[in-house]
């Protein structure tokens, strides 16, 4: 293709954006050769392609809108007009790609996807009862680059690509984590019709995912790729289509040549396709072989896309500074808009002038969009920005919570009338909990549990023993040993409106897929200001205190990471009635307000029975009615043996430290003559400060029991309600673990608090 740009174009002191808008301009102007006959809309652009003329101009017009989007976000960025400028100039040739899917494909795209927005919004007309006028990909996007909360895709919060009625997830990812959420979403599809759950999309659609060719590296990507090979090895259904837009470049780390290629192309159960992203007419039908490959076949598709990247990664990046002149011609010389310019020429689409014309009116249109964007509000309250973070209908919670299972299936799940749970003796936390689980799937059809082990072992610790045979491995069943895939799939069943309640194994196990919540799960609401949602209860086994198996990966009491996601809600029961009562408001939560939860399982308390003495049975109890729930937020408190309020010292604490602090109670009233009331807190996010300031008035002594770390527990929270409630003078000390990771064997108990401590910490306080 000749498309050598003009000699100005190799000046070092030229702006590059401006000599790529140059290029293209001058290429058209000075363009020479001889045009076809104007051909018919089903005709082929060009002989031997499978793309008409009619597909190649409207391809064409959304390669121009994004183009010009990036070049007004370039202009209108120094003024203060626009705040982002990663651009998707060289990209454009993922407008195949929406093209040839459909609207109710559900797209996970990378940030320089600005023509597949443009090319999907013509998907719109055809959409029964859309109003097509009001869905502009010009004006969209423009209220998106501007910030302001009119945008329809999150409100002004972040530039991202997304949209409700186009099934496209907004993303914030600038890597690869929201590979595994797409690869769940894919597998969900399948998963809904051996559980028959309506599909909010039609059954035959894939999840599509685009990423780049630096990101392809990553750990989430890599996870994502073994775990779709992991499914299709087995012959499950596993529709994805991962687009791997390789411009051969990471921000300045340039791709090793022909890497995407030798790395992916040869890889087992991952169906390698090739397609020209810089040429419409020849990668077109390659780009459709990959499609209808993987709606077809149901399996993991890689699509290597070959792509550039002109203008740089985004507009502070001065690529002069590093690249050198001769680099950046060659790049811009295949600009793809260049290639699809020459097309329309050589077709006889369009004359220079007509060309000329539609590139400046698509010019205007977006400066004019982008100018009107700007007039329009910001976001300008606390209460705006977060209003989408963690949505909360207590009344209606309630009602969910405390809607009872069907009681004819209940009879069937557990038996009969007289193995019906709450008509059993008082029993311990592991027991209460499997309970728990076997009537929230027996509520809610379109729950799944799943995880490492949970199926016919029931799980490291039994707590899910029985519930893969009661409702099958369609329902209940085991996964790759990958928790990033664990979160992965949670959130694609949530977005095929299933309610997915994953085990993560340990809590330390946790910190290895943490992104997945804080970065993915979590902030959906928010990005998506609302729009679309990730409800789901992640179990974990966590905290401390373990005997005879242990270590820093057993008893981990690092809660910090859960403590600093927005949004999340985590509860940590102490006893066995607690735990079914939480479990029913977490699920209520994810079923009416989506939101996404963490439900910590004291290890060490699932089997305790005993609370004073070997064999006093105290620290077991009767399962409570299947309509009764805990409000979220509520904590618990228990008045002194003796009677009384117990004011003259208040124990704060929660989880392992519950049990220790009654025991340390009654010691410290033998010794003391003091009435003491120790408070589980049972919700430790969001920390309820009005529960713990009344809990704290009047109180003469206050003992905050954490077993977190000194630096880095629950504690600090707690200390930070009681001042900022006025009790700040009132004497406190904190019992706390060491800031040290866990040690193997009794050693552990030498860096968590024990009951000895919390004595001598009250006596401290005399």
């Amino acid at each position: 293709m000749s498309t050598q740009p003009p000699i100005a174009a190799r000046h070092k002191g030229f702006n590059r954006a401006e000599i790529v808008d140059r290029n293209f301009i001058e290429f058209v102007h000075n363009w020479r050769g001889d045009a076809a006959p104007t051909p018919r809309d089903d005709d082929a652009v060009l002989p031997g392609s499978a793309l008409d003329a009619r597909g190649f101009r409207e391809l064409f017009e959304s390669q121009l809108i994004s183009r010009h989007l990036d070049l007004m976000a370039r202009v209108l960025r120094v003024q203060n007009k626009v705040f982002y400028t990663i651009g998707s100039s060289g990209h454009e040739g993922n407008a195949m790609l929406a093209r040839l899917t459909r609207h109710t494909d559900p797209a996970f795209l990378h940030y320089r996807s600005g023509a597949f927005m443009a090319e999907r919004f013509r998907k719109l007309p055809k959409l029964p009862g859309t109003d097509s006028s009001k869905l502009d990909p010009v004006m969209d996007s423009a209220l998106s680059f501007a910030a302001s909360k009119d945008d329809p895709a999150s409100g002004g919060r972040h530039k991202v690509w997304g949209s409700k009625p186009l099934w496209v997830l907004p993303q914030t990812s600038t890597i690869a984590s929201h590979l595994p959420k797409a690869l769940g979403t894919a597998i969900a599809i399948g998963q809904a019709r051996r559980v028959k759950h309506a599909l909010p999309i039609p059954e035959d659609s894939i999840a599509i995912c685009s990423f780049g060719d630096a990101s392809s590296n990553h750990a989430a990507a890599q996870t994502a790729f073994n775990a779709a090979a992991w499914t299709a090895y087995q012959k499950l259904p596993a529709p994805v289509l991962f687009v791997c837009e390789d411009n051969g470049i990471g921000i300045s780390v340039k791709t090793p040549a022909d890497w995407i290629s030798a790395n992916y192309s040869g890889r087992r159960d991952l169906d390698y396709f090739y397609a020209d992203g810089l040429d419409l007419a020849a990668g077109y039908r390659d780009v459709a072989r990959a499609v209808e490959h993987c709606r077809r076949t149901r399996r993991p598709t890689f699509l290597h896309l070959r792509t550039t990247r002109v203008m740089g990664h985004a507009g502070t990046d001065f690529e002069i500074e590093w690249r050198s002149i001769e680099e950046l011609v060659a790049v811009e010389a295949c600009d793809p808009l260049l290639r699809s310019a020459a097309i329309a020429l050589e077709s006889g689409v369009s004359t220079p002038q007509s060309l000329l014309e539609l590139y400046e009116a698509t010019r205007r249109r977006c400066f004019a969009a982008a100018e009107e964007a700007d007039r329009r509000p910001k976001l300008d309250s606390l209460a705006e920005v977060i209003a989408p973070l963690a949505p909360y209908t207590p009344a209606a919670v309630a009602a969910e919570a405390a809607r009872a299972p069907d009681a004819a299936q209940r009879l069937a799940v557990f038996g009969g009338a007289d193995k019906l749970p709450e008509t059993l003796p008082p029993r311990h936390l592991a027991l209460q909990i499997n309970a728990a689980l076997h009537d929230l799937l027996i509520k809610y059809p379109e729950a799944l549990l799943f995880g490492e082990d949970v199926a016919q072992k029931g799980g490291v610790y039994t707590v899910t023993k029985g519930l893969f045979k009661a409702f099958s491995g369609k329902r209940v069943f085991n996964t790759l040993l990958d928790e990033t895939m664990i979160l992965g799939l949670a959130q694609g069943y949530a977005n095929m409106s299933l309610l997915p309640i994953p085990e993560i194994q340990y809590l330390a196990y946790f910190h290895n897929a943490c992104d997945q919540i804080r970065g993915e799960a979590a902030s959906l609401q928010f990005f998506s200001n609302g729009q679309y949602r990730n409800p789901m209860v992640v179990r974990i086994a966590g905290l401390g205190y373990q005997r005879g198996f242990g270590g820093h990966f057993h008893n981990d009491n690092s809660i910090t990471a859960l403590r600093d996601i927005p949004g999340l809600v985590v509860g940590c029961p102490s006893r066995g009635d607690d735990a079914a009562t939480m479990l029913r408001t977490l699920m209520a939560l994810a079923k009416v307000d989506g939101r996404v939860s963490v439900f910590l399982e004291p290890i060490a308390l699932y089997m305790t029975k005993d609370l004073y003495a070997p064999g006093d049975g105290a620290w077991q109890f009767a399962y409570p009615a299947p309509d009764q729930a805990m409000t979220l937020g509520e904590g618990r408190a228990y008045l002194p043996e003796s009677g009384g309020a117990g004011d003259d010292l208040l124990i704060i604490t929660y989880g392992n430290g519950v049990p220790m602090s009654l025991r340390a109670a009654r010691e410290l009233e033998k010794q003391c003559g003091w009435k003491i009331r120790v408070v589980d807190l049972r919700w430790l996010v969001p920390l309820n400060a009005a529960y713990i300031a009344a809990q704290a008035k009047g109180a003469k002594h206050i003992l905050i029991v954490d077993e977190g770390r000194h630096s880095a527990g629950v504690g600090e929270g707690i200390i930070t309600a009681l001042v900022e409630a006025g009790l700040g003078a009132t004497p406190l000390r904190r019992v706390v673990g060491a800031d040290t990771y866990t040690p193997l064997a009794g050693a552990a108990f030498l860096v968590l608090p024990g009951e000895g401590d919390i004595v001598a910490a009250g006596l401290g306080l005399q």
